[in-house]
């Protein structure tokens, strides 16, 4: 059997780690906000292109999914000190400099 490319609680999990939105998970992936609800309220699989949208934005911002090797699917940020904490502290350090 072929595991999937993604399950829905890893989606949920990796947003959680980055602290995304359903919303800004949709607009980073190129996908529909329902793709992602339905998504991740298993009420329906997406076509392969967009669990690939959805799993490749992810993977840009540094999540890494893990494989089920005994222990489960699961989820990690490749090194959560470096670029995804960076750029978010980043874009806090310019809105704030903006609001200024």
């Amino acid at each position: 059997m072929v595991p999937p490319l993604l399950l829905p609680s890893q989606v949920r999990a990796a947003r959680a780690l980055l602290e995304w939105t359903q919303q800004r998970l949709a607009t980073e992936a190129g996908v529909g906000i329902s793709t992602v609800k339905q998504f991740e309220a298993r009420i329906r699989i997406p076509m392969r292109q967009n669990v690939l949208a959805i799993r490749r934005t992810l993977e840009a911002a540094g999540v890494e999914f893990l494989t089920p090797d005994g222990s489960g699917p699961g989820v990690c940020l490749k090194d959560p000190n470096a670029d995804v904490l960076e750029g978010e502290a980043q874009r806090i350090a310019i809105s704030e400099m903006i609001e200024a």
